[in-house]
């Protein structure tokens, strides 16, 4: 039986003559979530207790004030303070480098299709492996998560530029710079431990897993993954609206979709309802910040999924993002490197002529005195090895089709997810102060 909106979405697929590629369908799953967790994860999210310093928590990188991001190309996280681009040094705590990958946004996550994080895919699910989780770390450091979900939250506590710190300036930042990760002695358990010693946290966690609890790290990992798998469902956009019903998107937009799902082939990477792949391709993206190179090393390139892999192939290969709420998300690209969507759309016609014109002007980049940050971008080797990396062929746009795909983009949007379903806490257990 051919049900009305079918035949509607089938004329959606002709526009100017060109055949398009199918439209996805608005039908994506989720895991259930316990909401007695999800309360407890949102007072552990915008909590700093867990980082060295007790000034960082996961909300300062990834704030509904910014779209569950942080609005910068690359942030600051331990010796600095304040939100997106207010966020400033602290001049007695300098950090020593920024963060070294822009802050993805956090949208749909407990959808049951997103199995791979983080820009390189560093974390994946694997039914394979006895925990379910493959990554580069080893077996030891993925025991006893609930999810890659969960999973996720290990690599920010443990970075000494995000969440660890300095070496000197707590406990968690030198367990963290000595290789102490797990264990007794471990920067997990020391975490842990402090967040049992607030007699609210311990009463929450002994409510959900029974008197006299000893709380570890993937406890509270697995809550913080409740909280963020419930707090920002994004799927009724109008794009999404459209799918299901045929409610009519805006001249522009409707004409940007028929682009995106056409002449432009947008949607062979940017693919499925929340468009995204979930693989890895090189688009010559410019390396700006300090890379994500071994810290003795002397260069800042960040040759993405080949760090993960070990594949030459792989080289500055990253993930395809998913465009939900990509309106509000800026800047983009894995390091920031586009302050507009228009700019990105142009990177993506001639990726190695847009690498060879790049300015970094428009990086959106807190100051952050003597850092390193354009080695790699005025280095001609490294610019070479990403041009001759690049998948994409060259492509034509007229300028009224770029500003119809960029009002596509803006239909992707679902704005009653942004602010979250619980929103912010006003206080945390720990009394520490909450980013509002």
């Amino acid at each position: 039986m051919i049900r009305p909106i079918d035949i509607i979405l089938a004329m959606a697929l002709l526009t100017n003559g060109v055949m398009a590629n199918p439209l996805p369908k608005a039908n994506a799953t989720y895991a259930p979530v316990d909401m007695a967790q999800v309360r407890l994860g949102q007072l552990l999210f915008y909590d700093p207790i867990l980082s060295g310093s007790k000034t960082v928590a996961c909300a300062t990188c990834h704030h509904p004030k910014h779209a569950t991001a942080d609005g910068l190309s690359l942030g600051l996280g331990d010796g600095a303070h304040g939100l997106g681009p207010k966020r400033m040094i602290d001049p007695k705590n300098l950090p020593e480098q920024r963060v070294p990958r822009n802050a993805p946004a956090l949208f749909n996550l407990g959808a049951h299709e997103f199995t791979t994080m983080f820009h390189d895919g560093r974390l994946e699910a694997d039914p394979t492996r006895p925990s379910g989780i493959r990554t580069p770390l080893g077996t030891e450091m993925v025991q006893g998560f609930a999810s890659v979900l969960s999973a996720q939250s290990m690599f920010p506590v443990l970075s000494p530029d995000e969440m660890a710190g300095h070496y000197t300036e707590s406990d968690v930042a030198r367990a963290v710079r000595q290789g102490f990760l797990t264990g007794e002695d471990g920067a997990w358990s020391l975490i842990s431990a402090r967040v049992a010693g607030i007699k609210e946290y311990q009463s929450a966690f002994e409510q959900i897993n029974g008197p006299g609890h000893s709380v570890t790290f993937t406890d509270i990992s697995d809550v913080i993954a409740e909280f963020i798998a419930f707090e920002w469902r994004a799927d009724d956009s109008p794009f999404d609206q459209y799918l299901r019903t045929g409610e009519p998107l805006p001249k522009g937009a409707h004409l940007g979709m028929s682009l995106f799902y056409g002449k432009a082939q947008c949607s062979t990477c940017h693919a499925g309802q929340f468009q995204t792949d979930h693989d890895f391709h090189a688009i010559a993206l410019p390396q700006v910040g300090p890379g994500k190179s071994a810290r003795f090393e002397t260069h800042a390139r960040d040759e993405g999924r080949l760090r993960v892999t070990g594949n030459p192939a792989d080289a500055y290969k990253f993930r395809t993002p998913s465009l939900r709420n990509i309106a509000q998300t800026a800047p983009y690209g894995h390091n920031g490197a586009y302050a507009t969507l228009e700019a990105m759309i142009r990177h993506h016609l001639d990726p190695v002529a847009s690498l060879k014109a790049y300015n970094v002007a428009q990086l959106v980049l807190p100051d952050l005195p003597n850092s390193q940050d354009f080695r790699a971008t005025h280095d001609p080797d490294e610019q070479a090895a990403i041009a001759a990396a690049n998948e994409l062929s060259p492509s034509n746009l007229s300028e009224m089709e770029i500003i119809q795909i960029v009002a596509f983009l803006n239909a992707l949007s679902d704005t009653a997810s942004l602010a979250g379903k619980l929103g912010v806490p006003q206080t945390v257990p720990s009394g520490l102060p909450v980013d509002q």
